[in-house]
């Protein structure tokens, strides 16, 4: 039939040309019987591929539909491109071949965190000298740094050692106060300076009063308890809550009253806490600061601040488990200035001190982590006395 159709001439009458459309159209269609039966074949098998189409003999064109196409090349010369037709699935096969969605296996915050976890490794891949790694480190510090953390306030033990740890004034001889001696003695609310004992007064009630002549001008008439020797105290005499006037850094011949906190540990480098009568904190060596000569039964009874003296109480009876928060250099911290809570941020740590910064005139102070100055310390502080009051009853 092909040897018929190529020896016509294609200038034939009408009539011939609709009896080639006929036979043409019958060709159509067994064409079309071969390929159906070819593709139930190939989806019986699971792949497309047309085994039963005569070979090809020609190259295998380009597919719009992205799947792979044949074409056959017929006895008459034609060429017949062979389209697959897809069926779309019904849903639940699809949903019942699609793998399990990590939401099926982890918790929303896993899910997070394995988010961020992803997200540090592709940070760790650009590589730390590239901008967009270090603007996004810069960012999580500062986010970090920024955000105000929840105090964790520690309450272990600061010592074990009895050495370390003892608030028992120790049962030792008491040193005599003469006529002539040196000593410390206070001549101001918070300012003790140097002074010579000249004369020692009896009261009608038998109390002894020392009179003082300063190295300074003026005189005094003070107690027992307001008077110092200078003279280095012994280990064994010094003790947590011990009565002692401490050198002022800023003028050698001034002093400053205050309460033995700490004694020498690993802890805080083998150096002695003192409370100061207003409520600052110092660390010292065991030459720059003094024993009173005759403290009262409860020194902190000696504190004018009431505030600053609920405090010492309330430290020394907790030691020594004092209640430290925890801070790291770059966190914020809400502390006291002159009765206004002020934004600060912590620049340094040693041992229980911190030293903090206003935000707003960039002020520098070294106060104690367990300071009534921060914000959250009182009302800690008072369910603390609440509790011990409640144990007592």
């Amino acid at each position: 039939m092909l040897s018929v159709l190529q020896n016509r001439n294609p200038k034939d009458s009408k009539g011939e040309e609709f009896a080639k459309s006929g036979e043409m159209m019958e060709l159509d269609d067994q064409l079309e019987v071969t390929m159906s039966q070819s593709e139930e074949t190939c989806v019986k098998r699971g792949r497309f591929e047309f085994e039963n189409l005569p070979e090809p003999q020609c190259d295998l064109g380009p597919s719009t539909s992205g799947f792979p196409c044949k074409r056959t090349r017929l006895e008459y010369g034609l060429s017949k491109r062979v389209e697959v037709s897809l069926v779309r699935l019904p849903d639940y096969k699809i949903s019942a071949l699609r793998p399990p969605t990590p939401s099926q296996f982890y918790s929303e915050d896993e899910s997070q965190s394995s988010s961020d976890s992803d997200r540090e490794q592709f940070d760790e891949s650009i590589g730390s000298n590239h901008p967009s790694a270090k603007s996004s480190k810069a960012q999580k510090k500062n986010k970090v740094n920024n955000i105000d953390h929840t105090p964790i306030i520690d309450s272990s033990a600061f010592a074990y050692v009895p050495q370390e740890t003892t608030k028992i004034r120790p049962d030792l001889p008491e040193e005599e106060i003469t006529v002539g001696s040196t000593v410390l003695a206070r001549k101001k609310n918070l300012r003790w300076q140097r002074g010579q004992i000249v004369d020692v007064v009896t009261k009608e009630d038998g109390r002894l009063k020392y009179k003082i002549m300063f190295d300074e001008k003026g005189r005094s008439l003070v107690s027992g308890h307001h008077i110092a020797f200078e003279v280095t105290p012994r280990l064994e005499q010094v003790y947590v809550g011990a009565r002692v006037v401490v050198s002022c850094q800023e003028d050698t011949a001034q002093f400053r009253a205050g309460i033995l906190a700490e004694l020498p540990s690993r802890k805080n480098r083998l150096r002695f806490l003192v409370f100061l009568d207003n409520h600052r904190p110092i660390y010292v060596g065991l030459t720059l600061f003094y024993l009173v000569c005759r403290p009262l039964p409860d020194p902190t009874d000696d504190i004018q601040d009431d505030t600053h003296k609920r405090f010492m109480k309330q430290y020394i009876r907790d030691w020594p488990y004092p209640h430290l928060t925890q801070y790291k250099p770059g966190q914020n911290a809400s502390v006291e200035f002159n009765g206004v809570q002020l934004r600060c941020k912590v620049e340094m740590v040693d041992s229980s001190l911190i030293m903090v910064a206003s935000e707003c005139n960039q002020h520098k102070e070294w106060i104690h982590r367990g300071s009534i100055r921060l914000s959250h310390m009182p009302r800690f502080l008072e369910l603390r006395r609440r509790e011990a009051e409640a144990g007592e009853q």
